[in-house]
């Protein structure tokens, strides 16, 4: 293969089963116990969610800087956020916001989970640990510094290279909570979290660890970020109406809105989780990842990488297709995009009349890195309350896709049997999580 030259590789279409697929071997089951975000909807879980659920759009023009030099002025920009009480007032002066984003909601998900001082006391911190990404890391650390160095070296920041590499809000995080296990990050692109997630989960699966914190988390609204996006020409310039900006599957969709952010999950061993008492979310069934194999930023025209990957989950979870009822999909409302990924879950859910999905992006935009956990939250949340939230600025569906399919412009009740989460990025990665109700 020359280098610029795609190729197209026929996929085998695994045959539509009708019998449960059973797991090849029995592994430790792995619950979800606490939530974290930070979101242009809010920080706390039930807020953002019940937010979803009302249709409510968080997405405005850009006012941490001036966009006049830009075609997008519009994103998904968090507005106002607040270290306090859970980051130093030290670490926050000094650390890119994708940092202080990721610590926050780590422990926020301790918090919600229920970790308090004696319980994290009574853990084995050997058998606990962090697995939380980012797609672009500390861009702004790592922009300033460039600055600085256009006078000298000794004007730069000496946290710029370790406060821009994606580890360090792992690593981190980590260092403040004393946790000893498994730690690191995942960079793909805006696969990262769901990466993150499902390595966690298998740490847990095979007796390594206990408890894992894991998601991702992302601040590239900043003029590098939303440049760079701008002369990748995949941004919307909807800008005279914001909140219409965002529209997955809509005919008039002219690409995605780029977010901010932070979303984890808190990951424990079944057994561990009933011994302390923890209030448990859904039960993490497993997932899979793919890759296209076919061009940097676009995904296979059949979405065939992407039809891979969810048969793959479904048979490594041994989940059988026809329980799976709601898909929270990546759909980030680019004009090919979402498509390619509409026809892969059709492929291989079309003959399921109780399926319904939708897309979180819709109201929030895209979290690059940070999408994939923020959109298990809701996911999660939609399992816990029967309420799957709205597509909302759907108005003129394109005419590939099926409204019988697709949630319309209010909130919908279901009985979730088993929820999937994909998320895909550039590079051809594909990824698909899913969780179930816990029983």
């Amino acid at each position: 293969m020359v280098l610029g030259i795609t190729m197209a590789v026929p996929v085998q279409r695994a045959e539509q089963g009708t019998t449960k697929k059973k797991p090849l071997t029995k592994q430790r089951q792995v619950v979800v116990t606490g939530l974290g975000v930070v979101t242009p909807l809010g920080h706390d879980p039930d807020v953002f969610y019940n937010s979803l659920l009302e249709g409510v759009s968080g997405i405005s023009e850009i006012g941490a800087f001036d966009c006049a030099r830009f075609p997008t002025k519009i994103a998904g920009e968090i507005k106002s956020f607040s270290t306090d009480g859970w980051v130093s007032p030290k670490l926050s002066k000094k650390a890119d916001k994708f940092m202080l984003y990721l610590i926050s909601a780590g422990k926020k998900a301790l918090a919600d989970g229920g970790i308090t001082e004696e319980v994290m006391d009574n853990l084995d911190k050997r058998r606990c640990g962090v697995i939380i990404g980012s797609a672009l890391g500390g861009m702004k650390v790592f922009n300033d510094a460039i600055e600085a160095l256009r006078i000298s070296y000794k004007k730069m920041n000496p946290f710029c290279i370790p406060f821009a590499t994606t580890n360090m809000g792992s690593a981190i995080l980590a260092m403040d909570l004393g946790w000893m296990g498994p730690n690191y990050s995942i960079s793909t692109a805006c696969a990262t979290s769901n990466f993150c997630i499902l390595n966690a989960a298998y740490h847990i699966m095979r007796g390594e660890t206990d408890m894992m914190l894991c998601g991702g988390s992302e601040a590239a609204i900043i003029p590098i970020g939303l440049g760079g996006f701008s002369a990748c020409k995949v941004l919307s310039q909807r800008n005279s109406e914001p909140t219409k900006a965002s529209c997955p599957w809509d005919i008039n969709r002219d690409g995605f809105v780029i977010g901010e952010g932070a979303g984890v999950l808190l990951l424990e061993e079944l057994e561990h989780a009933k011994k302390r008492g923890a209030n448990i979310y859904a039960e993490f069934l497993g997932g899979s990842f793919t890759c296209d194999a076919y061009h940097m930023t676009e995904p296979h025209p059949d979405g065939t990488g992407v039809a891979l990957c969810i048969e793959k989950a479904l048979d490594q979870s041994g989940v059988c297709r026809e329980d799976v009822n709601y898909i929270n999909a990546y759909a980030a409302s680019t004009p090919t995009g979402d498509l390619k990924e509409y026809r892969a879950i059709i492929r291989c859910f079309g003959k399921n009349p109780e399926l319904r999905v939708n897309s979180t992006k819709s109201m929030i935009g895209h979290l690059l890195g940070a999408s994939g956990a923020v959109e298990a939250v809701a996911t999660i949340k939609a399992i816990q309350t029967g309420c799957i939230h709205p597509n909302i600025n759907l108005e003129n569906p394109d005419e590939s896709v099926d409204m019988n399919v697709l949630v319309g412009p209010k909130k919908e009740k279901l009985d979730i049997k088993v929820a999937m989460s994909n998320a895909l990025g550039f590079g051809g990665h594909n990824s698909s999580i899913l969780f179930a109700p816990y029983k």
